[in-house]
């Protein structure tokens, strides 16, 4: 069921490649029932479909890594016909920033939560991210210490899926 490039949340932490590395989730927990606003990570299987990083801030840490502008957003409005994909300033719709003062951002892997056929309401933009501090609970998303995050984007490959249970 999992293949060894699969990265797999456990009670312990974020398995890959024989490690594991401690992670945070969602303030809403674990959800089957995964809903824009709620704070949930959502369960199932999701795939790795892209990465982005902040190219002032950071070297391009995978060669499919690509850099984050300061126009660059994330469409989280459910009214937005691009709701949950990516989108440029000046936007009408509700969005988020991925260009952010704080470091949360710096490198991002995208999953395909909700996407690329997105239905409003279900939940946008669930990115695997750095982490506030240890245990510090995510708006949904999961979140890594900086250096265990370059270390698996590093060796992620096509085909790399993350499996929340």
């Amino acid at each position: 069921m999992f293949g060894p490039h699969d990265l797999v949340l456990s009670p312990r932490g974020l398995r890959f490649r024989g490690r594991v590395f401690p992670v945070s989730i969602g303030k809403g927990g674990l959800s089957g029932e995964k809903r824009e606003g709620d704070g949930a990570t959502p369960r199932g299987v999701h795939r790795i479909v892209g990465m982005l990083y902040r190219a002032d801030r950071m070297a391009q840490p995978a060669p499919a890594a690509l850099p984050i502008g300061p126009g660059d957003l994330w469409s989280d409005d459910g009214a937005d016909p691009s709701y949950n994909q990516f989108v440029r300033a000046p936007h009408p719709y509700g969005h988020e920033r991925l260009r952010r003062a704080d470091r949360l951002y710096d490198l991002v892997l995208l999953t395909d939560w909700n996407w690329p056929v997105a239905q409003p309401g279900k939940g946008s933009a669930i990115f695997v991210h750095r982490w506030r501090k240890r245990g510090h609970p995510t708006e949904g998303c999961l979140a890594l210490r900086p250096p265990d995050l370059l270390w698996i984007a590093r060796r992620i490959v096509p085909g790399t899926r993350l499996y929340i249970p």
